[in-house]
């Protein structure tokens, strides 16, 4: 496994690294051997960097990532992330220097670790100046609870903003051949500063694999049928138009639809690291293989003419679900 650099701070993870959300629940049904098992072969893989957060679960996915990856704590980089307040806490964000504070004792102690590889505020707090929370985490840094920061989700002015505290060493947004958004802002930005950049969902949260054809293949409880529109009605038709035309190119390729997605993620710069998520082996193993796919000047040509920037149909998160997390 290759490593990429995040940032100008140190931080070093392996090209590829492993979301861990889907592990406890929110993708439907899970099963906690498998997931255990997912992990371990992530290690034997060379993966070692992996992502949680305090909501996920909530706080069951660090307990268990805590658990899995102590054993091997010298080896692996851990990222974990604060601010979305659980429901049964009240819901919304708070980025508030106190909640700050809180919530990394509270992660650490999940985890079972005395630091934090790389803490991100999980979503900006619009009550709170964003230098209030960041010089709240860069306090977590001099006490070594924390080793390097991170955003997620961050407008460009709060990323400057953030930076100019203490430095960012990674700024996580999703960015996929359905998601290119952040090509316009982010990327430019981050690159001025030196900032790291971690893909969320770099298969288009499942999607992009061609492995759902249909909404019913989603558990009745899967987050993505109830709250994301792109996996709904009329969206879901004409984004599997997408998915037809990668796969197209996968088989000219001789790779499968999500090796050759989750590859064009990688060729578009050292400094972007995706972290697919999963909770299964077999699909792990696929998503490393991806990391030693090359992509000729035409192939890429071709994946950019298949899927501009707007291609996909549908918003990213729908408005109850907006409502409901108050975000």
């Amino acid at each position: 496994m290759q490593q990429r650099k995040l940032g100008a701070q140190g931080l070093t993870v392996s090209a590829i690294g492993l979301g861990c959300m889907s592990m406890t629940g929110i993708y439907g049904k899970h099963d906690e051997s498998e997931s255990i098992a997912t992990l371990h072969r992530a290690l034997d893989l060379g993966i070692d960097f992996f992502d949680t957060a305090d909501i996920y679960g909530p706080h069951t996915n660090e307990v268990l990532v805590g658990q899995v990856l102590g054993p091997h704590r010298s080896k692996v980089t851990i990222a974990t992330k604060f601010g979305i307040v659980p429901q049964a806490a009240g819901g919304g964000i708070n980025g508030r220097p106190e909640y700050v504070r809180a919530a990394c004792d509270a992660s650490l102690k999940r985890l079972g670790i005395d630091t934090i590889d790389l803490y991100y505020q999980h979503r900006v707090d619009p009550d709170t100046p964003i230098e209030e929370t960041v010089g709240a985490m860069a306090e977590l840094v001099k006490t070594g609870k924390v080793r390097y920061l991170g955003l997620s989700e961050a407008n460009t002015k709060t990323i400057r903003r953030a930076h100019a505290v203490h430095p960012i060493s990674a700024l996580q947004t999703e960015y996929s051949l359905w998601s290119r958004e952040p090509e316009d802002d982010i990327l430019p930005t981050v690159r001025e500063l030196g900032i790291g950049f971690v893909s969320y969902s770099p298969l288009g949260r499942g999607f992009l694999t061609g492995q759902i054809k249909k909404p019913t293949d989603l558990d009745v409880d899967d987050f993505r049928r109830s709250s994301v529109p792109r996996f709904q009605g009329e969206n879901f038709q004409k984004n599997f138009d997408l998915v037809t035309k990668i796969e197209e190119l996968a088989r000219k390729k001789q790779v499968k639809a999500s090796q050759l997605a989750l590859a064009w993620v990688l060729a578009q710069g050292d400094d972007i690291v995706p972290i697919p998520g999963t909770k299964r082996r077999s699909y792990l193993e696929e998503n490393t293989e991806a990391g030693v796919i090359s992509l000729s000047k035409a192939e890429l040509e071709a994946l950019n003419a298949a899927a501009p920037q707007g291609i996909a149909q549908g918003e990213r998160y729908s408005e109850p679900y907006l409502q409901k997390v108050n975000l």
